[in-house]
């Protein structure tokens, strides 16, 4: 046994250490393991909870939003007597509540070109549970040119979807080369989007963090998984890399965040 496994450990996490598959050095490299989670909403509240439980030993939360009434139909880490405060203090109060051995970061603010690089860089795995794409792409070029894997997922009415983007394969440009016109896709402000869903999918989020920490298993690494809880369904969709890609392509045309714009199409800043 890992000495490094104090006894409380050993006890927190029997679960995974009698596993074959995990066992103390999976667990260890759990501990080990850095990771920033980029909203502390409907999808960044399971992965969170989850990541914490699951012993990852450094959490990096990044939000600048407060709590409202509204959120606590999905975002499950926030309480009633949490509202009105920074969603970042909110979580990090749930996860150190949860599991001790986890070290919070708590940055209350908007990811924003100018701190993106920063930020990513002191961890080794970033999700995106933003509900915007401007986040999304920025996550995306920032992950994609430091070669920092990430996980998506996005939630929609009663859809929902994830992959994840190891920096190896395609990127997120590759599936989506930029955003939709403004005012075509709404938020769930506007169109809704029900409850459970962000749970479903930020558990596949952590899931695919998990396997990642632990260099265990398959990825979604080229596949993107589409969920509809109306129907119960999944479909997988291949993700093929786009030679043509601004990021990951042959030829790309932004080497740095700046050299893109992270408003309206999230295209290239002499769009």
């Amino acid at each position: 046994m890992r000495p490094d496994l104090d006894p409380e450990q050993l006890d927190r996490y029997s679960r995974h250490i009698i596993m074959d598959d995990v066992g103390p050095d999976g667990q260890a490299a759990l501990l080990d393991t850095a990771v920033l989670v980029v909203g502390a909403g409907g999808l960044g509240s399971p992965v969170l909870q989850y990541l914490a439980a699951a012993g990852i030993g450094r959490l990096g939360i990044v939000d600048d939003d407060t709590v409202e009434r509204s959120n606590l139909q999905r975002q499950v880490i926030h309480r009633d007597d949490d509202i009105g405060r920074p969603k970042v203090e909110s979580a990090r109060e749930f996860v150190t509540g949860l599991n001790p051995d986890v070290t919070v970061d708590a940055h209350e603010t908007r990811l924003t070109a100018d701190n993106a690089a920063d930020l990513v860089d002191r961890y080794d795995i970033v999700v995106d549970a933003s509900d915007n794409f401007a986040t999304r792409f920025l996550v995306n070029d920032t992950c994609t040119l430091s070669g920092t894997p990430f996980s998506h997922g996005a939630v929609f009415r009663f859809e929902g979807q994830v992959t994840t983007f190891s920096g190896e394969g395609p990127c997120y440009r590759c599936l989506f080369p930029q955003a939709p016109p403004e005012g075509t896709v709404p938020d769930c402000a506007t169109a809704g989007v029900l409850g459970v869903l962000p749970g479903t999918i930020g558990c596949l989020q952590a899931t695919e963090v998990v396997k990642l920490a632990m260099e265990y298993g398959e990825s979604l690494d080229g596949r993107l998984l589409a969920y509809d809880a109306a129907d119960m369904s999944v479909d997988e969709v291949p993700i093929a890399p786009d030679p043509t890609c601004p990021v990951c392509g042959e030829d790309p045309a932004i080497d740095r965040v700046a050299d893109a714009s992270y408003d309206g199409r999230c295209s290239l800043a002499d769009d």
